[in-house]
């Protein structure tokens, strides 16, 4: 009996394997904590201790680069380092640049944004997501996504919007800001799973983590010293708000790390929609921190979300199965073997 060629790469198997696997559920469940740690801390620091966005940007960059820096020789058990892997392409810190581009205009964007409009404005805006996800999917990896799928991630995409309705404030910054956000994250997301999911150079996350983060500091430089006063900025910092500085800067840290092992498990548009129901969570808790009243409309969401996961996951698990038999029936087809009908 002839063995099938393999054809499917041990990235393609873990990434086949998704949600299944326990890490991967463990990871997303630390990506969601320290995502809500991170964002209510923003919206701390930004409107009750009246911190400054770029100053806030800025710290999140220099410590997650200075815990990335650690944990590019102390994994703590979030990767596991490379043994034996090919040279630095020569286009390594171009890539590290891009990526640190987008992330540091994600970062601002999203600040500047809770700066002008509640954190559920926010979270709808950003609720258009996994549609984002699919087209920049299609540009830069050529993932192709089924009618199906996509048609699976409306509910997801109208129960988020459902979620924070009753919050909705209207500003045009704000919104402009949001927007803005909503695209360059999708876009790093994207962009990071290309280069973590590498067939000939697989970054690790600590890598990821850590020069894009320097990248970031480099390109905030200039721009911290045109929109910020810093003699005002460091004459209005006080002991409590460095140390909120410091800890906002090490969940985001965590919340980017988390984030980036997680890629390693699931497609783009999988992670897009495991960010939606982290919005959707994280929507939520903004209600019952901030005291808003729950309304009808924000439990309808809650449920439609939740059913727009199940489709979408079945959907997804249904197109596996059906290209899983197509490439199955093309080996056959191309066998010497043939199967003998009686």
């Amino acid at each position: 009996m002839t063995q099938l060629p393999k054809s499917v790469t041990v990235a393609e198997k873990r990434m086949e394997d998704g949600l299944h696997s326990f890490r991967a559920i463990a990871f997303l469940v630390l990506w969601y904590f320290f995502s809500g740690c991170t964002l209510f801390l923003n919206k701390y620091i930004l409107s009750y201790l009246n911190g400054d966005p770029t100053v806030l940007g800025a710290s999140q960059m220099i410590m997650t680069t200075i815990c990335g820096f650690v944990q590019l020789y102390l994994p703590c058990g979030m990767y596991k380092q490379p043994t034996h892997r090919s040279k630095r392409p020569p286009n390594f810190y171009i890539h590290m640049c891009l990526v640190g581009c987008t992330r540091f205009i994600t970062v601002l964007l999203g600040l500047i944004s809770l700066n002008y409009v509640a954190v559920s404005f926010t979270e709808t805006i950003k609720s258009s997501a996994p549609i984002f996800t699919v087209f920049i999917s299609k540009l830069l990896l050529g993932e192709q996504t089924s009618i199906l799928v996509s048609l699976s991630l409306v509910p997801i995409m109208v129960g988020l919007a459902l979620c924070s309705s009753n919050e909705i404030s209207f500003n045009l910054p704000g919104f402009i800001a949001a927007l803005a956000t909503n695209f360059t994250e999708c876009l790093q997301n994207v962009y990071s799973k290309m280069l973590i999911s590498g067939d000939k150079f697989k970054y690790t996350p600590a890598e990821l983590q850590y020069y894009t983060s320097l990248a970031s500091i480099i390109i905030q430089i200039p721009v911290s010293l045109v929109l910020v006063d810093i003699k005002y900025a460091v004459s209005n910092t006080s002991l409590y708000l460095l140390l909120m500085f410091i800890l906002n800067g090490v969940f985001f840290h965590f919340q980017s790390i988390t984030a980036y092992v997680l890629m390693d498990y699931i497609s783009p548009v999988t992670y897009s929609v495991a960010n939606t129901v982290k919005r959707a969570f994280l929507i939520w808790m903004s209600i019952i921190l901030f005291g808003n009243s729950i309304t009808l409309l924000s439990g309808l969401g809650t449920v439609i979300v939740i059913a727009g996961v199940v489709i979408y996951n079945k959907v997804k698990q249904y197109d596996i199965n059906r290209q899983s038999n197509i490439e199955f029936d093309k080996v056959l087809l191309t066998s010497p073997f043939k199967i003998r009908t009686i």
